[in-house]
């Protein structure tokens, strides 16, 4: 297994900061949580004082994706092992993660320019969680949930998540491709019981936002349509309709964010269970719904 245990944060920049906190607190229904950037909205799920971190900014733009370690000896492997694959790794000074709330982490960038960052020691906020439509957001053990994100060399993207930080393959789906361009697959990822918990997409170039898509998991069917009916009447538009899909066997619908990317909003994920899994091509993407033809752009 991976010395990375979870999805543990998301830093993003936002450019309309002020959307955002309707979208994210009113309508999604996430938590307000706590940081010590006042500008910045911290979108609270559990323990974590905030799982999603929105930083004002120019533009629209991923700025870390935070992968748990176990603990301090898990990340001494990690650096370790990223050093030795030819990634320089910075770690982070003091006021850095204290401002992430963890004890340590370091900073390093992946093959196609995402900007990765490894912690442990993720100081927890023992206050109760309360969301404002009272929807339990499905973490434990888990992390947050999964990140979608483009890659131009899918080879080597995969290759640096596979066999330098430990992500276990979690299947694939062929897409529908002209064949000069050879087969192009999107490949899933799992470091826990979740199904996965990255995915990477081949993209011709990765620019702004460098984000594809977020899945949070809630605990019920009623929380996702509660919240797609808050999503229907305030007017965000839907990139995909409710549906369920056939690899994570998640029901979810997709939400085009302020930001650009979507979020994926779903309930009763697959957990894998390591002893019997194998990895499968999944031939298409939905048993039923999460109709896209609303889509527009990520």
């Amino acid at each position: 297994m991976s010395d990375i245990s979870s999805l543990g944060y998301v830093r993003i920049q936002v450019s309309d900061p002020d959307a955002w906190r309707t979208f994210a607190f009113d309508v999604m229904g996430f938590a307000e949580g706590s940081g010590p950037d006042p500008d910045a909205l911290y979108l609270r799920m559990d323990e974590r004082h905030a799982r999603i971190v929105l930083v004002p900014g120019d533009v629209d733009r991923l700025l870390g994706v935070g992968w748990q370690a176990r603990d301090q000896r898990a990340l001494a492997r990690v650096v370790d092992t990223v050093e030795a694959a030819g990634t320089p790794v910075e770690r982070l000074p003091v006021t850095d993660a204290d401002e992430r709330r963890v004890e340590e982490a370091i900073r390093f960038t992946d093959p196609c320019g995402t900007p990765v960052e490894v912690f442990h020691g993720p100081v927890l906020d023992h206050s109760p969680v309360v969301t404002p439509h009272n929807s339990r957001f499905v973490t434990d053990g888990l992390g947050l949930g999964h990140a979608v994100l483009p890659v131009t060399d899918m080879d080597a993207a995969y290759r640096f998540y596979t066999e330098v930080l430990g992500f276990l393959p979690r299947g694939a789906f062929r897409l529908p491709t002209p064949p000069e361009y050879g087969p192009m697959r999107v490949r899933f990822m799992g470091v826990n019981p979740r199904h996965h918990s990255l995915a990477l997409i081949p993209a011709g170039a990765v620019g702004d936002p460098g984000l594809i898509h977020i899945m949070v998991e809630v605990a019920g069917l009623d929380d996702v349509g509660r919240a797609l009916d808050r999503v229907m009447a305030a007017g965000h538009p839907l990139s995909a309709t409710l549906g369920r899909h056939t690899n994570d066997k998640m029901v979810s619908f997709y939400v085009r964010t302020p930001g650009g990317w979507d979020l994926e909003y779903g309930t009763d994920g697959l957990l894998v269970d390591e002893r019997y899994y194998t990895a499968e091509e999944i031939t298409a993407d939905s048993y039923w719904g999460h109709d896209w033809s609303g889509a527009s752009g990520a």
